[in-house]
C-alpha cells in the first residue's frame, strides 16, 4: 500500500480528480458529482476536475449518457483510444501524467476496475498524489480477467480504500491494508440506480414486440470466454433460446458480437439482437423483465437491488455478495447448466434475494463526507 499522505496542511479548496474511462466508471463517479456539489452549496471547501480518459469512446455515452445522468461535460478528455492493454494504459498514463505536472490535484479517485483506474493511480503515486480507489477490495480470484489485475494493482498502490461490502474491507485487510484506510461506505452504482429508478424510460423496442411486464428476459454478453469462442456462443445461445419457455429473448449486443452470431447464423423469431441502449432504457427493460442473463458484473449488482432473477454466465464473480444475499445466481459457462437454470426459473422457485446493507443511494454522501476530513488540501 502506498504510504498514507494525511497531513495538517492549511485548509484550502481541496482539490480532487475523478477518473473515469468506460461507461460503467461513470454511473459510479455521478453520484460522487452530486455529492460533492451538494458539499459545495453547504459551505465545504472542495472542488473536482472531472477526467475521461477516452478509454471507451461513445457518441451515445458523451451525449444522451451524460445528459440522462446529469453528468457535466468532462473538462478534460486524453483521448487514450483503443490499442492493446499495454497499449492503452501507456495512453492514459502519458496523458495524466502531463495533466498531473500541469496542474497537480490533492487527491486522485478512482472507480472500478478499468485501465484508466489502474493506469492513473500509478502516475498519481509517482508524482505523490493520494489515491482514493471506490469499489476496493472486490475481488474474483481470476487472473485470466483483466479486471482482476487491474483492482490488485490498484489496491496496492492506493492510500484510502472505499469499499461495497465488509467482506471486500476483509479482502484488503488479508493483504496487509490496516483498518484506519478502510471505510465501508456501500455502493456507489446503486446511488445512481436509486437516483434514476423513477426516470426509466420505455425503449422503443417495447411498442415495436408488443412486450410486456415479466414476459421476455433480457440478456448481455460480452465477456470473450462467452463470445469469441464460436462453437462456445452457439451452444450457449441455442441452449438459451430452446430453454426460455417461447418467451421473448432481448439482447442489447455490441456490433463485434453481433457480427458474431450473424456469421454463426444464430437467429430465432423470439432471438431480438438490438442496439445499446441508453441507461434509463436498459434498466427500465431490466426491472419489467422476468430474469436477465448475463455475463456483467454490475448488471448483478442492478438485479439483486430490483429483486429480478439473475443468471450469470461466469464460473467466479468479483460480487459474491449478489448471489450470498442477492437475486443472482452463478450458473458458470457450461452450456449445459442452462436448462435446470431455466427450469427453475419457470418453476416459481428462484430465489428472492434481499439488499445488502449500505445500498441504499447515499453512499457517494458518505465518501465525501470522509474525504472532507481528511485534510488533504494544500
Amino acid at each position: 500500500m502506498g504510504k498514507s499522505l494525511i497531513v495538517n496542511y492549511k485548509v484550502n479548496k481541496l482539490k480532487i480528480d475523478l477518473i473515469a474511462g468506460a461507461r460503467p466508471n461513470f454511473m459510479k463517479i455521478a453520484p460522487i458529482i452530486d455529492a460533492i456539489r451538494k458539499a459545495q452549496k453547504d459551505g465545504q471547501d472542495i472542488n473536482f476536475r472531472l477526467i475521461h480518459t477516452g478509454q471507451h469512446y461513445d457518441k451515445n455515452m458523451s451525449d444522451s449518457f451524460f445528459e440522462q445522468l446529469g453528468i457535466p461535460q468532462p473538462d478534460v478528455n486524453l483521448g487514450a483510444g483503443g490499442g492493446t492493454q499495454a497499449e492503452q494504459t501507456a495512453a492514459i498514463m502519458i496523458g495524466y501524467e502531463k495533466l498531473l505536472l500541469e496542474r497537480k490535484s490533492d487527491l486522485c479517485l478512482v472507480v472500478g476496475d478499468v485501465t484508466s483506474t489502474m493506469a492513473c493511480s500509478i502516475v498519481a503515486q509517482k508524482l505523490h498524489v493520494p489515491v482514493a480507489h471506490v469499489e476496493a477490495g472486490i475481488r474474483s480470484g481470476d487472473w485470466t480477467m483483466p479486471e482482476e489485475i487491474n483492482r490488485r494493482v490498484t489496491d496496492s498502490i492506493s492510500n484510502y480504500f472505499f469499499t461495497t461490502t465488509p467482506e471486500a474491507g476483509e479482502n484488503l485487510k488479508k493483504s496487509g491494508i490496516p483498518n484506519t484506510f478502510i471505510y465501508w461506505v456501500g455502493n456507489t452504482m446503486i446511488d445512481t440506480l436509486v437516483k434514476h429508478r423513477s426516470r426509466f424510460q420505455q425503449p422503443k423496442i417495447w411498442d415495436e414486440l408488443k412486450l410486456s411486464e415479466k414476459g421476455y428476459i433480457v440478456m448481455t454478453l460480452h465477456r470473450p470466454g462467452n463470445v469469441d469462442e464460436e462453437e462456445k456462443l452457439k451452444s450457449l445461445m441455442n441452449e438459451i433460446v430452446e430453454n426460455s419457455n417461447n418467451l421473448p429473448l432481448i439482447f442489447p449486443v455490441h456490433p463485434r458480437t453481433a457480427k458474431i452470431l450473424h456469421g454463426l447464423g444464430i437467429q430465432h423469431s423470439r432471438l431480438h439482437t438490438i442496439d445499446p441502449l441508453g441507461y434509463l432504457e436498459f434498466n427500465y427493460l431490466v426491472e419489467n423483465s422476468l430474469a436477465v442473463i448475463t455475463d456483467s458484473g454490475g448488471i448483478t449488482e442492478e438485479t439483486t437491488v430490483m429483486g429480478i432473477p439473475c443468471m450469470t454466465l461466469r464460473n467466479n464473480t468479483e460480487r459474491p455478495e449478489t448471489v450470498e444475499i442477492g437475486s443472482n445466481e452463478l450458473i458458470g459457462t457450461d452450456p449445459k447448466a442452462i436448462k435446470p437454470a431455466m427450469e427453475k426459473l419457470f418453476s416459481g422457485n428462484w430465489k428472492k434475494g434481499s439488499i445488502p446493507e449500505l445500498w441504499d443511494g447515499k453512499t457517494a454522501e458518505r465518501i465525501v463526507e470522509i474525504l472532507t476530513k481528511l485534510n488533504l488540501a494544500k
